[in-house]
């Protein structure tokens, strides 16, 4: 069994650990043209990330920053959605956690900047990495680790895996009479 973390950019951090948490491949993989990709680009890097994933494995992907702005959000999506799809084809299923919970599973709050990690990821774990991208995808990891039976440390840890297990419900409109 393997636990998985896909921190999903232009610069794909990939995170893959063993039973007992032990970092057994780590890479940032780089799209060629950035965010100038073609959609054939796109789809060929979705197939390279997840030629390098175990089929006996638990995935935790981050999920879309939806506040994102800039020329660069439309490519964004394309790398999301071409790891899913590539994910998808070879019937791996994964499990999508919000950038916020990320954050807070790592530090204890959801709004936590990228360089406010560092410190809190190495407490917690003894990792270290200079790549933001390979941090978040190592607490992904840690997350799909967690999800699938692993000792969950602190109560906001346990918090995070809760509502990612147990997402809350839409609330019914009432109607008016």
């Amino acid at each position: 069994m393997r636990f998985v973390g896909i921190d999903p950019s232009t610069k794909t951090g990939l995170v893959i650990l063993d039973e007992q948490g032990n970092v057994w491949d780590k890479k940032e993989i780089h799209l060629k043209n950035g965010i100038y990709s073609s959609s054939e680009e796109l789809h060929e890097y979705g197939i390279d990330i997840v030629q390098s994933i175990p089929s006996n494995s638990v995935i935790c992907i981050e999920g879309f920053s939806y506040g994102s702005k800039g020329k660069g959000v439309s490519t964004q999506y394309g790398v999301g959605f071409s790891i899913r799809f590539a994910l998808a084809d070879v019937g791996l299923k994964f499990i999508e956690v919000t950038p916020s919970q990320v954050k807070k599973f790592a530090t204890g709050k959801g709004n936590t900047p990228k360089d406010g990690m560092v410190l809190p990821i190495y407490r917690n774990w003894g990792f270290e990495d200079n790549s933001d991208n390979i941090r978040d995808a190592f607490v992904l990891a840690e997350i799909a680790r967690h999800i699938r039976g692993g000792a969950v440390g602190h109560k906001y840890q346990q918090e995070v895996v809760q509502a990612i297990l147990e997402p809350s419900k839409p609330k019914k409109k009432s109607k008016a009479v």
